[in-house]
């Protein structure tokens, strides 16, 4: 399932990519937005895969807000004006949907999302090169059981192996790691979601460790456990 979010200041075009939406199996409209900052300010604090994005808005345009996002997210361009297509693949663009357009058109744009993702899960690699004690050291994503950060510092708790403490941030190792796989609980926790065992009174069971879910992230753990 494909999370993603669409940006427009038109009320009637997100209507029109939301009913789009609600028709594909494997896209997860999680939420639009007639802001562009507001969608932004959601944007760091719940990342998704996919912007439906449009790019003549008055507060900001979509080309600006695509470049100020940190997250690795694909972008699909709807817009009324056929002016910006180039630069809109300049920044790497699945596709750029010019006003008004069909569902067949929608559908073949979002079957490029889904295939980009398909081919991405199946070869990503299975383990991140993390830099500590003066060498990169290897790790098996599978192994991880958790990761808590210590001021400027990491500890990689790994599965019957010694604790790695590497000096990197939050934000730094989220990006090495798959967002389908991981997830972060609290300010100084991430975690691997399938070694979850149980969630109960905002605290994660792992093995014989709990871990505390930050108020900040409840919301968004509860979602993804369906909860």
């Amino acid at each position: 399932m494909i999370k993603a979010l669409a940006i427009d200041d038109e009320p009637l075009a997100l209507s029109v990519i939301e009913s789009f939406c609600s028709q594909l199996d494997y896209i997860d409209l999680q939420k639009t937005f007639t802001k562009p900052n507001e969608a932004l300010k959601h944007l760091n604090k719940y990342p998704v895969d996919l912007l439906f994005l449009d790019i003549h808005m008055p507060s900001l345009t979509g080309i600006d807000f695509y470049k100020n996002i940190e997250q690795n997210t694909l972008v699909i361009f709807c817009t009324a004006h056929g002016q910006y297509a180039v630069e809109g693949f300049n920044l790497n663009a699945l596709d750029y949907l010019l006003k008004p357009f069909t569902f067949d058109r929608f559908k073949q744009a979002t079957d490029k999302a889904r295939d980009y993702v398909t081919l991405s899960v199946n070869q990503k690699n299975q383990h991140i090169f993390i830099r500590a004690d003066y060498r990169l050291q290897k790790i098996m994503l599978d192994d991880i059981t958790h990761i808590e950060a210590l001021d400027d510092y990491l500890k990689i708790y790994i599965h019957q192996q010694k604790t790695i403490v590497a000096r990197m941030t939050m934000k730094t190792m989220l990006e090495k790691l798959p967002s389908s796989d991981f997830i972060r609980v609290h300010r100084s926790f991430i975690v691997p979601i399938k070694k979850v065992e149980s969630l109960r009174n905002k605290m994660l069971q792992i093995g014989d460790k709990k871990i505390p879910i930050g108020n900040s992230y409840e919301e968004q753990v509860l979602k993804y456990f369906d909860i």
